[in-house]
């Protein structure tokens, strides 16, 4: 087992480089030195590799032996450095809870650069790396129980088609932290190719300049589409109306896929959103076991503002707090308006095209937004496991009753199933083909808590096993695999119900 270089300025290790340095870069830094703090990770204690994810390795053309070095696990641990970069954290501003924060950024996170991969570049960020100057009166670490949390997290994301920041390794050390109780420090090694969020655009909402040298960074780099001009004289009113009105549409995609997979982020404050539309910062997350539309998945949401129901609505929100802080461009406001119109089009486009794809029908069809709504309304009047009710519809028409157990009024299922196959006598497709194409989009397995609190137990004997064991079944959730009947499962009633909160 490698151990890491603890102390606090260690360059990169000896041995073969992991990147030539013509890979490397920072192109965040290439902003006004007002956008981030250049400040070294503070490197966790004689740290261990925890897991490596060898598909987010691959985005940076590491094979499984560049894994397996000191090197590596230096880099992961916030002992080594990219070559020739050193690491910044980042300032951003935000709305949290709906309420105006003020200024934030990287209280925890540590921007190490980007690589040039075989796909584009990535950004590679250290979550849990130590204070920054925007810590407030945070310590700069997490724990392994998020950490652990959020590595699993961001590969069921992908596993399942969703937009999402991916989890290059997760390294843990016996440091200890302070949460409601003692545990142990981790650190996530992230990758995107930007996490740049609406909160940065929302901290320069007053300064015109730094705003414009954010949107054209952002433009050049991700949105070369939404450029309105030439580039020696950009009109930037007109391509922040462009950018807003793409990022609109990618943020109501997103909405449409977390809803179609029963997926509860917990916390959408504007400074937890991308600007690429990914899902970013995985903290009180949680997919639905028995579903609730109101469901609250963060103990610390008293009021359920990020209730599964809500989330499109505040996403929405989030949106207009991101096109006021585009006025300080001379963006005109019924412009901006204009931009934000396609949200609730785009969200239905693909809410309704997902949700037929789901129920097996060829296609989506108005009349069938009564039987859409009734099926949420039986769904939370039983109870029902959202994964599974969806996974066994398509074996109805074989053999009914595993779906009809899943329901304690079996009468009020066979009374919307009644509806469902009279739906589906339109739908020419023979029943085999039917099934298997929706078993493609109706996941078998989901990363339940109970399943993802079994990993952390183990993480924390320093057994990873489990995390390997998950990781490789939500590579691809929708493959029955046997022996894994269980992990399709709800948990048992005698399994102690999984409370996350913001400190989660």
């Amino acid at each position: 087992m490698h151990r890491a270089d603890s102390s606090p300025h260690a360059p990169a290790v000896g041995g073969a480089p992991l990147f030539a340095p013509s890979a490397v870069g920072c192109a965040f830094a290439d902003l006004p030195t007002s956008f981030y703090t250049r400040v070294a990770p503070r490197p966790l204690t004689d740290s261990w590799l925890a897991h490596a994810n060898p598909d987010a390795a691959g985005l940076l053309e590491l094979d499984a032996a560049a894994l397996r070095t000191p090197e590596f696990l230096a880099l992961c641990s916030g002992a080594g450095r990219l070559p020739g970069i050193d690491p910044v954290a980042t300032v951003y501003s935000g709305h949290q809870f709906g309420v105006w924060a003020g200024q934030l950024g990287d209280g925890r996170a540590h921007l190490l650069g980007d690589v040039r991969g075989p796909q584009g570049r990535w950004e590679v960020q250290l979550k849990g790396s130590g204070r920054t100057p925007y810590s407030r009166m945070g310590d700069g670490w997490a724990v392994l129980r998020s950490s652990v949390r959020e590595y699993l997290a961001s590969q069921a994301m992908a596993g399942l088609g969703v937009p999402t920041t991916l989890a290059l390794a997760l390294t843990a050390s016996s440091d200890p932290v302070i949460r409601e109780t003692q545990e142990t420090a981790a650190v996530v090694t992230r990758l995107a190719p930007s996490f740049v969020r609406f909160g940065h655009f929302e901290h320069w909402a007053r300064s015109a300049t730094e705003q414009a040298a954010l949107l054209d960074h952002v433009v050049e780099h991700w949105f070369q589409d939404c450029r309105e001009g030439p580039a020696d004289r950009p009109d930037r009113p007109a391509t922040a109306c462009r950018l807003l009105e793409e990022v609109t549409r990618r943020t109501a995609r997103l909405m449409a896929q977390w809803q179609l997979v029963g997926f509860c982020h917990g916390v959408m404050n504007t400074d937890n959103m991308s600007i690429l539309g990914l899902t970013l910062d995985y903290g009180p997350y949680g997919f639905m076991d028995a579903f609730q539309a109101n469901h609250v998945c963060n103990h610390s949401d008293t009021l359920g503002r990020y209730a599964w129901n809500a989330q499109p609505a505040v996403a929405q929100w989030n949106l207009t707090r991101l096109a006021e802080s585009l006025l300080v461009l001379g963006c005109a406001a019924p412009d901006l308006e204009a931009a934000l119109a396609p949200f609730e089009r785009t969200f239905l486009q693909a809410y309704h095209a997902g949700l037929a794809q789901k129920f097996g029908f060829a296609d989506w069809r108005p009349q069938d937004a009564d039987l859409g709504d009734a099926w949420w309304a039986l769904l939370h009047a039983q109870r029902a496991d959202f994964t599974l009710a969806f996974r066994r519809l398509a074996d109805v028409g074989a053999d009914a009753q595993p779906w009809l157990d899943l329901f304690a009024d079996a009468g009020a299922a066979r009374q919307w199933l009644d509806r469902y196959r009279a739906r589906l006598t339109d739908d020419p497709r023979p029943q085999a083909q039917r099934k298997a194409a929706m078993d493609r989009v109706n996941p078998l397995y989901v990363l339940r808590n109970h399943l993802a609190q079994q990993a952390i137990e183990a993480a924390g004997q320093g057994d990873s096993s489990e995390i390997d064991r998950l990781m490789a079944l939500l590579r691809d959730p929708y493959a029955w695999r046997p022996g894994h009947e269980a992990d399709a499962r709800p948990p048992a009633p005698d399994v102690p119900v999984v409370a996350v909160s913001c400190s989660s």
